[in-house]
């Protein structure tokens, strides 16, 4: 009779130790750079290369290195709450607003900014909107954006390695 007892401790621990595993999420933290062969690039248009993610607490830590056509890198640094709430920063002169938030259903990031660009035309606005998930089976960060300035939007999906 002492066989009962123990295989529903058995089948106890089985499901909570299962539970954990399907409960985890996905780990962003760590540099990771563009996997170009996998990855499909518009011709002539600025693309996040590198990135480097660290997530403590409800803050989002990252240093994002964009690249044009002839390999010129332009890395910033940007802090933002997991919460959604808009968080402002600068960079190379121009204002941005960023704000991000973690799915509860898949763990996915969510990233939305505002970016203003000012030049002969005046002012506009990149309004960029991603989505970063991590593969289970690859390990890859994909990326799904979208960016769209003056009624022009661009789509698409990167991919990215972890160095």
């Amino acid at each position: 009779m002492k066989t009962k007892p123990t295989f529903i401790l058995f089948v106890a621990a089985l499901l909570i130790t299962s539970i954990n595993c399907y409960a985890q999420k996905p780990d962003f933290a760590g540099e990771w750079k563009l996997n170009r062969e996998k990855t499909d690039l518009a011709d002539n248009q600025l693309f996040l290369s590198k990135v480097s993610i660290q997530i403590k607490g409800d803050s989002l830590f990252t240093t994002r290195v964009y690249e044009n056509g002839m390999g010129e890198e332009y890395p910033f640094d940007e802090n933002i709450t997991l919460d959604g709430k808009d968080c402002k920063i600068t960079i190379y002169d121009m204002p941005r607003t960023s704000k991000a938030s973690i799915s509860d259903t898949d763990g996915s990031i969510n990233v939305e900014s505002k970016t203003t660009f000012y030049g002969d035309s005046g002012e506009q606005d990149m309004i960029a909107k991603e989505v970063w998930k991590i593969d289970p089976e690859t390990k890859m960060l994909t990326i799904e954006f979208s960016n769209t300035i003056a009624d022009n939007e661009t789509k698409g999906i990167n991919y990215y390695t972890k160095n």
